[in-house]
């Protein structure tokens, strides 16, 4: 097998040829070190590449699967860390020069050390944005990652160098966080599968400086590889008191049901977002297929309108300012100066305004909970825009808008913290993905990736390559 047959391959298959002895995860990893080695230099996905380690692993991998004794269906899988997840013995810089690498880096979080209890090969870490503040990935510490099916253009963010990495067949898995849409935006323009999961089913530590918005998620190629890396991720972990009560979830098992009979609302705009007519049409010819598979679709929009932006702003904000509150006075000057800009818009925000947001807030996580007693999934496009030049906050036609401006989908899911999953479905004129998002109801994760899978069976976006990629 050539290094892009191996680059392209799901978990699941991968599993399934490690099984059989076509494949070993050692040859794997060989080749998977050689496309980045020739294609990261490109699209800046990957921050820091492990070679030795990635190895290391892989050997350990492979003894366990010739003695018959995996430690999981994800055993030699390689995966990758976003950085700005804890990981032991890498540095976490979170795309900073303000963060020192020259400290003591011995801890996993909980994410990173359940895909070593699975024994999953570790790569390397991804690039972000600095500390992880916009829907874009380009940082003053390792510049700008792009976009494997157009160069030119932004993978999205702040888990840009994990969808750039998924995308371009650099490694089938990856670790990413979403605290406005940071999973979801990069795997809508990179056209890979990406799942925000509700909140507490993966644990975290240390918390977010952003709070109760940010989640961690599975980035795959495919629904079933979101399903197979979640079961693992949401394992316990007791340094993360929001994590939600352990429930010994094969999140494989129904894949294949199906959604004959089930209620979907389908919102094309949230009843006040302005959305590029291509991802509009793809969107909804998505929509027919869900109800060709048996769906009930009704056309609706839920209680969600342009007041949520405001909401969410006020939430982000301050997350900005509490990331950097006890930064020294003379590291400010070698930020990003949007985040640097988002800091002092968080500072100024009063107690007040923060609680009259987190009421806000509740008011409108209740009500989607209501709103899902009468559907079973919302759907709606993933972004309002494909991707566009890299190396900006928003597209040009916008001016200096900030990102929220082209992400109305997405944030609002962080507010009511709901699982949400973005799937490719479709194509630009100009050769870009474009992304559904299906949102199910709070800690009903497994509705959510039945129906991406269901999705995927009646289509093929999943299955498309870059050609940069080949």
């Amino acid at each position: 097998m050539s290094d892009s047959d191996i680059g392209f391959m799901t978990a699941a298959e991968l599993a399934g040829a490690y099984r059989r002895g076509a494949v070993s995860p050692v040859e794997v990893v060989r080749m998977l070190l050689v496309r980045i080695g020739r294609l990261n230099p490109r699209l800046n996905a990957y921050n820091l590449v492990d070679e030795a380690a990635a190895l290391e692993q892989a050997r350990a991998s492979e003894a366990r699967w010739r003695a018959g004794n995996p430690l999981s269906p994800l055993d030699g899988v390689p995966a990758s860390i976003k950085d700005i997840i804890l990981t032991k013995g890498w540095p976490t810089l979170r795309g900073s020069l303000t963060v020192n690498p020259d400290q003591a880096w011995n801890e996993d979080a909980p994410a990173v050390a359940r895909l070593r209890e699975a024994g999953c090969v570790l790569l390397g870490k991804t690039t972000t944005p600095e500390f992880g503040w916009k829907g874009v990935t380009d940082s003053p510490l390792t510049g700008i990652t792009r976009n494997p099916w157009n160069t030119d253009t932004t993978p999205g963010g702040s888990s840009g160098g994990a969808s750039a990495q998924v995308a371009a067949g650099l490694g089938p898995l990856a670790i990413g966080t979403d605290g406005g849409g940071s999973i979801r935006i990069p795997a809508a323009f990179a056209g890979i599968t990406g799942l925000k999961p509700s909140f507490g089913r993966v644990p975290a530590h240390p918390l977010s400086p952003f709070g109760t918005v940010a989640h961690l998620g599975p980035m795959t190629r495919d629904v079933r590889d979101a399903a197979l890396m979640l079961r693992e991720l949401a394992r316990p972990d007791p340094r993360d008191w929001f994590g939600l009560p352990w429930q010994d979830t094969d999140y494989t098992a129904d894949l294949e049901a199906g959604i004959a009979g089930w209620r979907i609302a389908y919102s094309p705009r949230l009843g006040f977002a302005k959305v590029d007519a291509a991802v509009a049409a793809d969107v909804r010819r998505a929509v027919q297929v869900l109800a060709d598979l048996g769906a009930i679709v009704e056309e609706v929009d839920p209680p969600i309108d342009s007041d949520c932006t405001e909401m969410f702003h006020t939430h982000w904000f301050a997350g900005a300012y509490n990331a950097l509150l006890n930064l020294p006075e003379a590291e400010f000057a070698r930020l990003d100066p949007g985040l640097l800009k988002t800091y002092r818009m968080g500072k100024a925000i009063s107690l007040a305004d923060y609680m009259r947001a987190a009421n806000a807030r509740g008011r409108l996580g209740a009500a989607m909970r209501d709103f899902h007693q009468r559907y079973t999934l919302l759907v709606t496009p993933s972004l309002a825009v494909p991707a566009f030049e890299a190396g900006r906050l928003a597209p040009a036609d916008m001016g200096d808008a900030y990102w929220t401006a082209w992400t109305p989908f997405t944030y609002p899911f962080n507010l009511t913290q709901q699982p949400a999953l973005s799937v490719p479905c479709g194509f630009t004129a100009d050769g870009l993905p474009i992304g559904l998002q299906i949102v199910g109801p709070m800690h009903r994760d497994d509705l959510v990736l039945r129906a991406g899978a269901a999705y995927q069976s009646a289509s093929d976006w999943h299955r498309r390559r870059p050609e940069m990629a080949a």
